[in-house]
C-alpha cells in the first residue's frame, strides 16, 4: 500500500508528520493556546489533558502505518501552528480531511493551502477516488476552504446531539473527485 510523504514543503510552512512522544511539548502548547478557538467547533477539546495529548502521539504512527489516518503538524520557521489529517471515509475509496490553526496563524491562507496540499498529495494515491471535508453549518469559515478549493456540496446530515458545542447540528458534506485525466494522453493545465 502507497503512503502520502510525510514531509511536504508549502512555501513558508511544512507538513510533517507527528514525531510522536518528541512532539509532546510543542502539540501540547499548540493545543492549550488553541482552545478557546477551537471550543465553538472541536468537540474533542472537552476532553483535552496531557493524557490525551500523549495517546494521540502515540496512536499516530500506527495509524498511518495501517493507512486509516495521515495526521499532519503544520510548522512554520520551526514552530508547530496547526494540524490537518485525511482519514478513511465510509468508503474505502473514499477519504475526509479535516484541519485547524492556531488563533495567530488565521487569515493567512495557510488553511486552504495546507488543504489543498493534501488534496495534491492524496490523489497521488492510487486507491483515492474522492475527498470530503464535513463542518458544521455555522462555521462558515471552514466552509469557505472546500469552497475556494473546487469542492461541491453533496449533502447536509443531520448530527443529533451537536457535535461541537457552537453547533447547529447539520453537517455540511463536500466532495472533491479525482481528476480524469484526458482520453488523449495529453495534459490539461
Amino acid at each position: 500500500m502507497e503512503r502520502p510523504r510525510q514531509i511536504i514543503e508549502c512555501g513558508d510552512f511544512v507538513l510533517r508528520g507527528w514525531r510522536g512522544q518528541s512532539d509532546f511539548a510543542p502539540a501540547f502548547t499548540l493545543i492549550e493556546e488553541s482552545l478557546d478557538h477551537l471550543r465553538p467547533w472541536e468537540p474533542w477539546v472537552a476532553h483535552h489533558s496531557e493524557e490525551t495529548t500523549r495517546d494521540f502521539l502515540a496512536k499516530s504512527e500506527s495509524k498511518w502505518a495501517s493507512g486509516d489516518v495521515y495526521n499532519y503538524a503544520i510548522a512554520k520557521a520551526g514552530t508547530l501552528i496547526g494540524m490537518c489529517q485525511t482519514y478513511r471515509g465510509a468508503e474505502p475509496q473514499g477519504r475526509r480531511i479535516g484541519y485547524w490553526l492556531h488563533p495567530a496563524a488565521t487569515g493567512q491562507g495557510i488553511a486552504t493551502r495546507a488543504t489543498a496540499t493534501m488534496v495534491t498529495e492524496m490523489f497521488t494515491l492510487p486507491d483515492v477516488e474522492y475527498l470530503e471535508i464535513a463542518h458544521d453549518l455555522a462555521n462558515t469559515s471552514s466552509a469557505a476552504i472546500p469552497r475556494r478549493l473546487g469542492f461541491t456540496e453533496v449533502r447536509r446530515e443531520q448530527v443529533t446531539p451537536p457535535a461541537a458545542p457552537s453547533g447547529s447540528g447539520i453537517d455540511v458534506v463536500w466532495r472533491l473527485n479525482r481528476p480524469t485525466p484526458p482520453v488523449d494522453g495529453t495534459r490539461r493545465l
